[in-house]
């Protein structure tokens, strides 16, 4: 059986894309997944699975959204190796500063880190700085200086839409919960 992290893009925003995590578990559950379980209410949900093919988990998770939930979004699944040695990899400074920002920006396939990278533009070192390893870019920006960033301003872009953001303390919190 293999364990990963299906990270639900953009649900329980605002009062918008509203989906029960007790509600999705059950559903999960009965279409075969195994050891499901979630983490907060923004969309973390770790599960095992016999299947190997990460894009028959995202078609299966996106058809449980849109067929049980009527939500239409994206998911980004990832094992929990790939999360665990992409959190490993991260860079010394990602989640160290307490006057910064710190996210996990996950690609969500078929796009991957170096095309976000392409969309986005280089960051601007003196305001931020990103690092990639496998699907996730780790970005940090002091709080200060938050609006001067490139990637601050993501939102609303075609890059914006092929990744799902977690902060550094959601991030360690799903390493912890997975194997």
């Amino acid at each position: 059986m293999n364990q990963y992290v299906a990270l639900i893009r953009g649900i329980n925003v605002g009062g918008k894309n509203a989906v029960s995590m007790t509600r999705l578990k059950e559903v999960l559950l009965a279409t075969g997944f195994e050891n499901v379980s979630s983490y907060i209410n923004s969309g973390n949900i770790i599960f095992e699975s016999q299947v190997t093919d990460l894009a028959k988990l995202v078609a299966k998770f996106e058809g449980i959204l849109l067929d049980d939930f009527a939500v239409t979004t994206r998911v980004a699944v990832l094992s929990a190796q790939e999360l665990h040695e992409s959190f490993v990899n991260a860079p010394s400074w990602w989640g160290k500063d307490p006057g910064s920002k710190h996210n996990a920006l996950f690609v969500i396939a078929p796009a991957d880190a170096h095309d976000i990278e392409r969309e986005v533009g280089e960051s601007k070192p003196e305001y931020e700085k990103i690092a990639m390893h496998n699907h996730v870019i780790f970005w940090s920006a002091p709080l200060i200086t938050f609006s001067r960033t490139r990637w601050s301003k993501i939102v609303g872009t075609r890059a914006y839409d092929k990744i799902t953001i977690r902060n550094f303390n959601t991030t360690k919190k799903l390493v912890d919960l997975t194997k």
